[in-house]
């Protein structure tokens, strides 16, 4: 047995490992018949890339790179860091940004994920031209955007929200891309994207803002929200900015490109931070990667596994979301992340049985209050296996079983990521 976790600690084991470096190799796999989990970078926090049973399948050593005028023809291994690097040394951008840059393009594809550039340039399902998708009855598919799935396909309701990774996001006539972004390694095996490239930015400026409230910064969102210039907007509140050493109340992240007038309004604006230059701007992408650095660490020092939202609401329910969070968590907690697109990360820490099973509780509490404001209860993470539970409070029964068709159609002995959004069969 091979035992498996990913970054929230959560375990499982495999029966085997395998590693194709080809499609050949993959689709032989397939043959064995047996439940297959398929693995990224592992740097995953719902458990989707956890297996429960069977084998797993690391798609580590398809990690192709091949930069073009406009796109980038990658593998699923490749890492996100790597395609980022190879593109900048084109004059070229790629825009998503998950804050771990060490995630693979299959596991971003896999889930959707976003980031901190989403609140301008959308989340990976936007940078996506095409893709091979390996199935497990042995056909490869080739879609390009644009190409309507071949079969019938209900619509069911999509949240509110500028974010979305929760479940299949089906509408009649949709792309074959867009059902299988965000399937979460339950409907087949993507072993080859096309993303899109933007030509690289100019002069950009990035900054750590600091505010004597939480109040405070929230405005400064609000008056900044309409500035084309900014890139990113994100947030960290008292308890956030204490795990960093940094004694204030509150601070937004922001970076711009070329010039921007801020209105400081309220700001302690002697007391932040400025980088023109891109090494002092990695400095600041350093500080907020470190964050969850530590909220990670302090948590597996509790013994316990990681309980965190990854829920969004819409830009308008933004502060009535916030005015939850700090009525309802009577817990230890921090709150931060992407204020932009009304999409903040609460990260608890349990010092007892108890207090975890607390926790626990206010997560499913919380997702209900996030879906009552029009939300979603996943909005770059995907729900994986830990996470499972909340399609139930995101979507009705026929929406859930219309989901399950759908995979029924292209997995009918239930193989592939066992126990991943669905309830083992």
């Amino acid at each position: 047995m091979i035992e498996i976790s990913d970054a929230s600690t959560f375990r499982g084991c495999a029966d085997e490992l395998f590693t194709p470096r080809g499609e050949d190799e993959l689709l032989r796999v397939f043959t064995r018949g047996e439940p297959l989990t398929i693995l990224g970078a592992l740097t995953g926090v719902t458990g989707g890339a956890v297996p429960l049973s069977g084998s797993a399948i690391s798609m580590t050593r398809m990690n192709r790179i091949e930069i073009q005028p406009g796109r980038a023809i990658v593998g699923p291994g490749a890492l996100l860091r790597d395609v980022q690097d190879a593109a900048a040394r084109s004059g070229q951008f790629y825009a998503p940004d998950p804050t771990e840059n060490t995630s693979s393009i299959g596991g971003n594809i896999a889930c959707n994920a976003s980031g901190s550039r989403s609140y301008r340039f959308g989340a990976t399902r936007d940078h996506v031209i095409a893709l091979r998708v390996a199935l497990l009855d042995g056909r490869l598919i080739e879609a390009r955007r644009g190409q309507p799935v071949d079969f019938d396909v209900p619509a069911i309701r999509v949240p509110r929200t500028t974010k979305f990774s929760a479940g299949y996001r089906l509408s009649p006539g949709m792309d074959w891309i867009d059902l299988f972004i965000g399937s979460e390694g339950t409907l087949g095996v993507v072993t080859q994207a096309e993303l899109r490239l933007l030509p690289a930015p100019g002069e950009l400026t990035g900054g750590v803002i600091f505010f004597p409230s939480e109040g405070a910064a929230l405005d400064a969102v609000e008056r900044w929200r309409r500035a084309p210039e900014l890139r990113m907007i994100e947030y960290f509140d008292a308890a956030s900015l204490r795990m960093m050493d940094v004694n204030h109340n509150a601070a937004l992240m922001i970076e711009f490109e070329g010039d921007c007038s801020l209105d400081l309004t309220g700001a302690l604006e002697a007391e932040s931070w400025f980088a023109i230059s891109a090494a002092d701007r990695e400095r600041l992408r350093q500080f907020r990667h470190t964050l969850p650095e530590r909220v990670n660490a302090r948590i597996r020092r509790t013994g316990f596994l990681k309980l965190s939202t990854d829920y969004a609401v819409p830009l308008e329910k933004n502060r009535e979301m916030i005015a939850i969070y700090r009525k309802m968590i009577d817990l230890d907690y921090v709150l931060f992340g992407h204020i932009g697109d009304a999409h903040l990360h609460i990260n608890t820490f349990s010092s007892s049985a108890a207090e975890f099973e607390r926790a626990k509780a206010l997560m499913t509490e919380l997702a209900r209050a996030a879906v009552e404001l029009g939300g979603t209860v996943g909005a770059e993470h995907g729900l994986g296996k830990r996470k499972a539970g909340l399609l139930a409070v995101q979507y009705s029964e026929e929406e859930i079983a219309a989901m399950r068709a759908v995979k029924r159609r292209f997995d009918p002995d239930w193989r592939l990521g066992v126990g991943t959004l669905f309830e083992p069969q």
